[in-house]
């Protein structure tokens, strides 16, 4: 298993190593980033002497590091995947999210593997089959309900991975080929034209329009805030923000919000635990609806709903800002609603508004300056000639959806993650011994050679002592107590103190690092499990000689009826519930038909 079942992990996306970075520093309990080639997002690669930068500070608070390999690979790139792969593992990358089970064929290292979303994994027998195949953890389908994923976690034992925010695609993951079909360019090779966000005229038989410039297969974005608690008592260990393409403010924002709910119930299920070290202060109140998103729908976790196309945009409408006053040759006058009041305006700022036809018009704010000093009234002059804004007039509804006062505090330091550590310091015959242990239970210990002379004033030298062991702010841990185990509270050179932290400290992450685990490869079944379904379509989505022969040895043996020499095979059909029954015809029987596989007829069988 990835996870142990009552470790909760919040996995997190990275563009870039620096995403990444932010990412842990917010929270993350993992990471998933794109290597330098075969990931499912083709224009967020990575080197790997980067991922491997990434990887250190990842592991400093014991949070993992995973690779995305999820395209599918033709014959000529497996053996540049499988150098690949090596080099990740001697990165210290802690597992690959995979698509392709050619990958499974080759020579690979003890690195752990999770099965992409790309896999579509929506049966209790398709997870159960991944697993067995040696995945540790799988990412579900997207569109399951919480009975579904019950019944899958009831049914296996490996990790059980969900989306939880981000964005929807109609299509189930691995399983939409329009992009590949009208342009070339093949999602399942990370190249998606997100044919699924244009707009498009709906026409009944009769070629008459029902919807005109709709966008009718644009879903709105994911977001199962509300939903945390029941999806972990579904089955669920770790919870997936979509979004490799993302900016550093979005994975900022997106991973605190999600720290502080999953904080919230991990402080009140104390059968749980996070799956890496470290508590977060945030400098700034984390909320989803400042970043992108196209509105919001749970999906169908607890159900189907109607309510979950973003039709007629999908673009960022942002947050309502107020409504138009008074229109100038120049400029026009907002009246910004109640909540945005003490916010104000700023200049940069990005707005929008919808015309008499339904239509988007953003602009940017060169200049905002209040008017009056309510604090209610603002002068916006737009970078777009006035003339150009159609249909602008008082009373028109205006959003915002680029805020420059929140971009600016997420570009600057808007985090910081610490481990609680418990300092103890106490008399060597010499000087003194410090002896630092973290919430992990892994110590440091350091002693230094010093003079120690009796106080002059007790109280003031135990508090430079205390001042000086607590001098954290450098490294990653926090002081949540320093107990002064000595004879008395002594008198002693600052700098003597200081080497002692210093050195404690460093034994500390030099036992930390010693003390890491990587998560362990799962071994396959054997003999090898058979295929869940007795066909294998272009869905499975074959593009190599390796993903052909790991489908041949896992060829599922048919069940036979015997009766004397007569042998009928069967067939199952598990979406319509339905046994296909086959045998041969003798040519006794049909003179002008050879010896062949004839469908006697379709059953539905019992349970």
């Amino acid at each position: 298993m990835s996870l142990a079942r009552h470790e909760i992990e919040l996995l997190a996306p990275a563009r870039t190593v620096e995403i990444g970075i932010e990412a842990i520093n917010h929270g993350a309990d993992a990471v998933y980033i794109g290597g330098p080639s075969f990931g499912a997002r083709s224009n967020a690669s990575n080197e790997v002497s980067d991922i491997a930068r990434l990887v250190q500070h990842a592991h400093r608070y014991n949070s993992k590091i995973f690779t995305t390999l999820n395209t599918i690979l033709r014959d000529d790139e497996l053996e540049p995947a499988r150098k690949l792969i090596w080099q990740l593992y001697d990165a210290g990358v802690d597992a690959l999210i995979v698509q392709d089970m050619g990958i499974l064929e080759l020579d690979l290292p003890p690195i752990q593997l999770h099965a992409s979303t790309q896999t579509d994994i929506r049966t209790v027998e398709k997870a159960k089959f991944l697993q067995d195949v040696g995945f540790s953890q799988i990412v579900l389908a997207r569109e399951l309900t919480l009975k579904q994923i019950r019944d899958i976690s009831a049914n296996t034992h490996c990790a059980i991975e969900f989306f939880i925010h981000g964005a929807l695609c109609v299509a189930y993951s691995g399983q939409c080929f329009i992009s590949h079909a009208h342009t070339g360019r093949s999602a399942n090779r990370g190249d998606c034209s997100q044919a699924c966000r244009l707009p498009y005229n709906v026409l009944d038989g009769a070629g008459q329009v029902v919807a005109f410039e709709q966008h009718v297969l644009s879903m709105k974005d994911n977001d199962q805030s509300a939903n945390l608690n029941a999806l972990i008592d579904a089955g669920v260990s770790s919870f997936k923000i979509e979004g490799r393409y993302k900016d550093m403010g979005y994975v900022k924002n997106i991973t605190a919000h999600y720290r502080l709910l999953l904080d919230e119930i991990l402080e009140a299920r104390p059968e749980l635990q996070p799956a890496s070290s470290g508590d977060c202060t945030f400098y700034f109140q984390p909320d989803p609806d400042r970043n992108f998103n196209r509105g919001s729908t749970d999906y169908f976790v607890n159900g189907r709903k109607e309510d979950i196309g973003a039709f007629e945009s999908p673009k960022f409408l942002g947050l309502p800002l107020g409504e138009v006053a008074k229109v100038g040759d120049k400029w026009f006058d907002i009246a910004l609603n109640e909540a945005q009041q003490p916010v104000g305006m700023a200049n940069g700022d990005g707005i929008n508004y919808q015309t008499l036809t339904r239509d988007i018009i953003g602009m940017k704010v060169n200049v905002a300056e209040p008017v009056g000093k309510s604090g209610r009234l603002w002068r916006v002059y737009p970078n777009e000639d006035m003339s150009a804004l159609k249909d602008l007039k008082p009373g028109v509804a205006v959003n915002r959806n680029g805020d420059r006062s929140w971009e600016n505090a997420l570009a600057r330091k808007s985090a910081e993650r610490r481990i609680g550590v418990w300092m103890s310091l106490s008399d060597t015959p010499d000087g003194l011994h410090l002896s630092v242990t973290d919430e992990n239970g892994n110590v440091g210990e350091a002693s230094v050679v010093c003079d120690k002379q009796a106080p002059q004033n007790t109280e003031k030298s135990e508090a430079s002592l205390r001042e000086n062991l607590g001098k954290l702010g450098a490294t990653i841990f926090s002081a949540n107590d320093i107990s002064l185990a000595t004879a008395q509270p002594w008198f002693v050179p600052a700098s003597a103190v200081n080497t002692l932290r210093r050195d404690a400290i460093n034994a500390l992450e030099a036992a930390r690092a010693a003390a890491y685990i990587r998560p362990q490869r799962t071994p396959a079944v054997e003999p090898p499990v058979p295929y869940p379904e007795d066909t294998l379509s272009y869905l499975a989505n074959v593009f190599n000689h390796k993903a052909r022969d790991f489908y041949a040895k896992l060829k599922a043996e048919p069940l036979q009826l015997v009766n004397g020499k007569e042998k009928l095979t069967l067939r199952f059909d598990c979406k319509p519930c339905e046994m296909h029954v086959v045998g041969k015809i003798k040519k006794s029987v049909l003179n002008q038909v050879p010896a062949a596989p004839i469908q006697f007829y379709k059953a539905r069988p019992s349970a």
